[in-house]
């Protein structure tokens, strides 16, 4: 079932989303600039890190909204789609 929704974090989401396209804005000039190999690897596990904090983030929300009104609503399509994600959220 799609829904549109807000959680608590969104906007703290949104920001770091903002913060890691900026620094992976920055890595690309590094790449464009030819900068040392080693530390563009570094900066990009940085942002790397980054990304995957926002998605646990997305994923505490989704589990403490969506999951439980899928539990109450017994939405077992909703707990499926939730082990998809988190399987590609993992790979």
């Amino acid at each position: 079932m799609e829904h549109t929704h807000t959680h608590e974090h969104t906007k703290a989401v949104i920001n770091r989303l903002s913060r890691a396209i900026g620094h992976l804005e920055s890595v690309k000039k590094m790449v464009e600039e030819g900068k040392d190999c080693s530390e563009v690897l570094i900066q990009l596990a940085a942002v790397k890190s980054a990304v995957n904090n926002t998605g646990k983030l997305i994923l505490k929300d989704h589990i403490e909204h969506c999951i439980v009104h899928a539990i109450e609503n017994d939405d077992k399509e909703a707990i499926e789609q939730l082990s998809v994600a988190i399987d590609r959220f993992m790979k």
